[in-house]
């Protein structure tokens, strides 16, 4: 029997190559299948939805979850918080996001980030010198992520002493957003919990001490902030805290880590961006474009009744919008399945669009520009041992589980 396209999307057996799967998808402008949720996977209908007042990110918008196993996952795992402003409508979102965004960019904190650039290249060269046996490096384990973990604990604050705590939360919360049919449902599920609950109490505890010792951290800048829209509450804290750490951590170890299967199989890319730094720019905006670290949004739902070409969406409805198949729409981009570092108009949705667009994407970017040119320039004859390697489970947050490489040494 043939798998539904939603089924073959979500099947572990295509996650190394889904694009086939999504070109299928675009012959549809709108896809839907019984009581699942309404899927849309070329580039104008999801740019012009993301931008649309009409579709909410609050799941209590929902009609049901019925029929959609990624809205009912995402419920279960944010069950300990309120929700992030990830997940919330203006005027909460609009809200939460100006008070987040005055500590982390422009205009109130423009150099945040840029002026993290020296402790991103100590960071990522501390990473690179402590690799250590060149005949088999797992670039996951050994480099992409710790590397936006370790960034994450140093803008929010966190302690250098406390590091090792914070990773070992970071990776129970992460391993519980990749659906594993071979674990115990139940024990995952109190991992995460015990992990969630004890990063939460952590939190709490900075929050309260930054609160009575303020230090020159997101942190501190959240917990005692005043301004025209009131101080976030310690749960709303808490939310943002978890957001920021997650959500920014996983979408970066994605993208450095696709980024680097993708120039070892474009060795002529690799080699260009060795000899120039400068090219991680652009090599970045097409990885966005050929390889996004977030595939597809789940969380959209309709607050009434919506038309997409021809097609009328209910009121209530659970909408995905598969991102990276907008990536590779022909109707948007010539020759979408090259990746093409000179390509010139590059406008992706690989960093989503509208009011939810990635919040963190400076940084996203600055670390990876950082990340690759110093690979790039490092180690010595890189190659993969393993292609395609092993994926992650989620066909949401799609990457490599693990990136065996080999190379010839290590540059100084």
């Amino acid at each position: 029997m043939t798998q539904s396209l939603l089924h073959q999307i979500l099947d572990y057996a295509n996650r190394a190559d889904p694009y086939p799967i999504y070109e299928e998808l675009r012959k549809t402008p709108v896809h839907h299948e019984e009581d699942g949720p309404y899927v849309v996977g070329t580039y104008y209908e999801i740019r012009s939805l993301l931008h649309d007042p009409r579709i909410s990110s609050d799941a209590r918008n929902l009609a049901s979850t019925a029929g959609d196993p990624l809205a009912e996952s995402a419920q279960e795992e944010d069950s300990a918080l309120p929700p992030s402003f990830l997940r919330l409508d203006p005027p909460e979102h609009d809200r939460l996001r100006r008070m987040t965004n005055r500590s982390f960019g422009p205009p109130h904190s423009p150099h945040r980030v840029d002026g993290m650039r020296g402790e991103l290249h100590g960071i990522v060269s501390g990473l690179i010198d402590g690799i250590g046996d060149t005949g088999r490096i797992d670039l996951v384990e050994q480099f992409s992520y710790p590397f936006p973990v370790t960034v994450i604990c140093r803008l929010l604050g966190v302690p250098r002493e406390d590091e090792a705590r914070f990773h070992t939360w970071a990776d129970t919360i992460a391993a519980s957003l990749d659906p594993n049919p071979d674990a115990d449902p139940a024990e995952r599920g109190k991992a995460s919990h015990d992990a969630r609950t004890q990063l939460g109490m952590y939190l709490a505890g900075l929050i309260e001490e930054r609160r009575k010792n303020p230090g020159d951290d997101i942190l501190s800048e959240l917990a005692t902030a005043k301004g025209r829209d009131g101080t976030m509450t310690t749960m709303e804290l808490l939310s943002t805290a978890a957001l920021l750490l997650i959500a920014g951590h996983e979408t970066t170890v994605n993208l450095v880590t696709n980024g680097m299967l993708t120039l070892l199989r474009n060795p002529d890319v690799l080699q260009r961006l060795r000899a120039d730094p400068r090219l991680a720019v652009p090599i970045v905006e097409e990885l966005l474009r050929f390889e996004p670290p977030v595939q597809l949004v789940p969380q959209r739902t309709t607050l009434t009744d919506i038309e997409v070409r021809g097609v009328t969406i209910p009121k209530g409805a659970s909408l995905w919008l598969v991102l990276a198949s907008g990536n590779r729409d022909p109707q948007r981009f010539e020759d979408p399945d090259r990746f093409d570092p000179d390509r010139r108009d590059i406008q992706h949705l690989g960093l989503g669009s509208g009011i939810h667009s990635c919040f963190g994407a400076p940084l996203a970017r600055l670390e990876a520009h950082i990340a690759l040119s110093e690979l790039a320039r490092r180690l010595e004859n890189p190659r993969l041992l393993e292609d395609p390697p092993p994926y992650r489970q989620n066909a949401v947050l799609r990457g490599p589980r693990h990136l065996p490489i080999a190379c010839d040494g290590i540059r100084p």
